[in-house]
C-alpha cells in the first residue's frame, strides 16, 4: 500500500485484507469508486464513547456500527476484564433493541466473549436497557452489553457497557478501556464462538425484573384508584411492549389502553418521524387515543425503555405533554412526601440531577433537608454518586431529558419503573380530587416558577464537527456579557473546571469530572449552557429562566413572560 496515498484511501484500503468479508469488500471498493465523500465519512476517525457508550450509523468503516468495530470493542473488552478481575471466572450478560441489525450484532458480540473464554448470558429477544443493568447484578455479572442506539434516527445502532454495579463505565475504567480498544488490530478479534458458553436468559430474569419495578414503583395508592386511572401507553415500536404492560398489570393497573399500530417492534418505526418522546410528535398517535377515550394520563417511552414522555390533563381538562424536567419535580415530589410520610428521611439520604437540569429540583429536594448533588450530563454519573456514597440512601433522580430513576436497584435511567410512578401519582391525585398537573402548579408556588427551553443545532459529518468546536471556542474567547438586559455574573466552564465570578473577579475550582461544557449565569438566575452531544451529531443549548408565582391563577400570565424572554434570548444569541 503506497504511503503517497490519502490517509483516507490508505485506512480504507486496509478493510480489502482477508480479515474482513466479502460483503464488506466489495462496499469499500464502491465507495472508493463511485462515492469518495461517504467513504470520508466512514474512515476519517474511529467510532467514539460518548455520553451514552457509543452510537452511531451502521455501515462499513471505523466511523460506523458494524461486526468488525463492535468486535474490536468486545475483544478489547474481553482483554481489559481478564486484567482487572485475575482468575475469576468472567461472567457478562448482553441485551438488544428493536433496532435494525441488533440482533445479529448481539450475537457477533456474544461470540467474541464466548472465543475469549468468558460465560455469557445472552437474551433471548429484545428487552429494555434498564432489565440489562438490573440482569448484570441479578446474575453476579462482570459486565453488560446492550446494543441500542436510544432514540437516534432508525441508521443509528449502539453499543453500550455496563459494570458489575450495574452502572454504565465511568472514568478511568472507560479511558484505560478505550487505550485497550485503540492498540488493537482487526485481526486480533476472536470471532469463532464457543456455543457451551452461550446461554440464552428470558422467563427467570423477566419475573424477578418486574417484582422489583412493583415494589420500588408501587405505594399505597387504594386499589380502586388504580383501576379507575385510564391509561394510554405507547412503546413507539420500541422494546417496552416486554415488560410495560405486564408491570402495570402486575401493580393493579388494569384500564390500560395501548396504541396498537405502534406495539410491533420495528427498527424502521414507520409510524413517527423520530422515535423520541421528547418530541410532542412522536405521541401523536396517543394523544389521538386519550382524547377518543378521554384518558387520564399518555406516556410513550423510547426504543430501548429508558426515557419516558409524559402528557397529563391541564385545569382545562386537554391533554398536555410535560417536559423531562417538570415530571422529574413532580416524581422526586412523591418520592420525598413518601419517604417523609414511612419514616424513611434520617438526614442520610440524597436526590441527583445533572447541571443541565432545573435549578428548581434543589430548591424543591432542600425543602425536604434531603441532599441534592449535581453531575455531568448522562446518568451513568448519577450510578456513580451511588457506588461513591454508600453511607447514603438513594431516593431517586432524573434529568431534564425525560429519563428518570427510582431507587438504586437499577443503575441507569429507568422507564419501566418511572412509568409505573408516574401512573402511581396520576391515580392517588386523582383519587384525592387533584392531578399531576395541578401538583407541579403547587411546586412552582412554592418553589419558583421555572421555564426551561432545550435547542439543538444539528450538525452532522466532518464539517459539522468542526462548526460545533468552532463555536465552542468563540463562546470562550468572547463570552456573553449581557443577556436580555441582564449582566453575566458567572461562567462555568467544566473543560478547565474553573468558576469565574465576573463581578468581583474571583474564580472557584469546580469539583466535577472535566467535559465539554460551558454554563452562564445572569444576575436574575437566568441559566445557559452549552454542550456537545455525546451521541448525536449536535450541540445543544439548554435555557432556564424564572420568576415568583404568587398562586395558581396567575400561572398563565407569569409563565407567558417566561416564554417571551427564552423567544428573546433565543434571538439575541441567534439559537433559533
Amino acid at each position: 500500500m503506497s504511503t503517497n496515498k490519502p490517509e483516507i484511501l490508505q485506512k480504507a484500503e486496509a478493510w480489502l485484507t482477508d480479515t474482513f468479508d466479502a460483503d464488506t469488500k466489495k462496499e469499500i471498493n464502491r465507495l472508493i469508486k463511485d462515492d469518495p465523500k461517504e467513504l470520508e465519512e466512514c474512515f476519517y476517525k474511529n467510532a467514539e464513547f460518548g455520553t451514552g457508550g457509543m452510537r452511531g450509523v451502521m455501515g462499513v468503516g471505523t466511523n460506523r456500527i458494524n461486526r468488525y468495530t463492535l468486535g474490536k470493542n468486545t475483544q478489547g473488552l474481553s482483554n481489559y476484564l481478564k486484567t482487572s478481575f485475575p482468575g475469576e471466572d468472567l461472567k457478562v450478560a448482553i441485551a438488544y433493541d428493536c433496532r435494525n441489525n441488533s440482533q445479529e450484532l448481539a450475537k457477533v458480540v456474544a461470540d467474541v466473549f464466548s472465543a475469549n473464554g468468558i460465560k455469557v448470558f445472552l437474551f433471548s429477544e429484545l428487552r429494555p436497557t434498564p432489565e440489562l443493568s438490573f440482569a448484570v447484578k441479578k446474575l453476579n455479572c462482570h459486565c453488560g452489553i446492550v446494543l441500542t442506539a436510544s432514540h437516534n434516527p432508525p441508521e443509528y445502532n449502539g453499543y453500550k457497557v455496563y459494570w458489575q454495579d450495574g452502572g454504565q463505565l465511568v472514568p478511568p475504567q472507560d479511558k484505560d478501556l478505550i487505550t485497550i480498544i485503540n492498540e488493537l488490530e482487526y485481526d486480533a478479534v476472536k470471532f469463532d464462538a464457543n456455543e457451551d458458553l452461550i446461554e440464552k436468559i428470558d422467563i427467570e430474569v423477566d419475573k424477578a425484573f418486574a417484582e422489583a419495578s412493583v415494589k420500588n414503583g408501587s405505594f399505597d395508592t387504594p386499589a380502586s384508584a388504580r383501576e379507575d386511572l385510564k391509561i394510554v401507553f405507547t412503546s413507539l415500536h420500541g422494546t417496552s411492549i416486554t415488560m410495560i404492560p405486564e408491570v402495570l398489570e402486575k401493580a393493579g393497573f388494569s384500564n390500560v389502553h395501548i396504541v396498537e399500530e405502534q406495539r410491533e417492534p420495528d427498527g424502521n418505526f414507520p409510524t413517527v418521524k423520530s422515535p423520541n418522546p421528547e418530541e410532542p410528535e412522536a405521541l401523536k398517535m396517543a394523544l389521538e387515543k386519550a382524547a377518543e377515550i378521554d384518558g387520564d394520563i399518555v406516556i410513550g417511552t423510547d426504543p430501548d425503555c429508558d426515557r419516558l414522555g409524559v402528557a397529563v390533563k391541564d385545569l382545562n381538562g386537554e391533554m398536555i405533554l410535560l417536559n423531562g424536567n417538570q415530571t422529574m419535580l413532580v416524581m422526586t415530589w412523591f418520592l420525598l412526601e413518601e419517604w417523609k410520610k414511612q419514616g424513611r428521611l434520617k438526614g442520610k439520604e440524597f436526590v441527583a440531577s445533572t447541571i443541565v437540569s432545573t435549578p428548581m429540583l434543589k430548591n424543591l429536594t432542600e425543602a425536604y433537608n434531603v441532599k441534592y448533588m449535581e453531575v455531568l450530563t448522562g446518568f451513568k454519573w448519577i450510578a456513580k454518586l451511588i457506588k461513591d456514597h454508600p453511607e447514603m440512601d438513594f431516593i431517586g433522580g432524573g434529568e431534564e431529558s425525560f429519563g428518570y430513576m427510582v431507587g438504586e436497584f437499577v443503575r441507569d435511567k429507568d422507564a419501566v419503573t418511572a412509568t409505573l410512578l408516574a401512573c402511581e401519582i396520576s391515580a392517588k391525585m386523582k383519587a384525592e380530587g387533584k392531578s399531576f398537573y395541578e401538583k407541579l402548579l403547587e411546586l412552582y408556588v412554592e418553589h419558583g416558577l421555572y421555564r426551561e427551553e432545550l435547542i439543538s443545532l444539528v450538525k452532522k459529518g466532518i464539517q459539522g464537527e468542526k462548526e460545533i468546536k468552532q463555536m465552542l471556542i468563540d463562546l470562550r474567547e468572547n463570552p456573553w456579557q449581557e443577556i436580555d438586559g441582564e449582566k453575566v455574573v458567572l461562567i462555568e466552564d467544566y473543560n478547565t473546571s474553573i468558576a469565574k465570578n465576573l463581578q468581583d473577579r474571583t474564580e472557584n475550582k469546580i469539583d466535577i469530572p472535566k467535559s465539554n461544557v460551558l454554563i452562564y449565569y445572569t444576575e436574575n438566575g437566568t441559566k445557559i449552557a452549552a454542550r456537545p452531544s455525546g451521541t448525536e451529531p449536535k450541540i445543544k443549548f439548554y435555557i432556564s429562566v424564572n420568576s415568583q408565582l404568587d398562586s395558581i391563577s396567575n400561572f398563565n400570565e407569569e409563565d407567558q413572560k417566561l416564554s417571551d424572554k427564552i423567544a428573546r434570548i433565543k434571538e439575541e444569541l441567534k439559537l433559533g
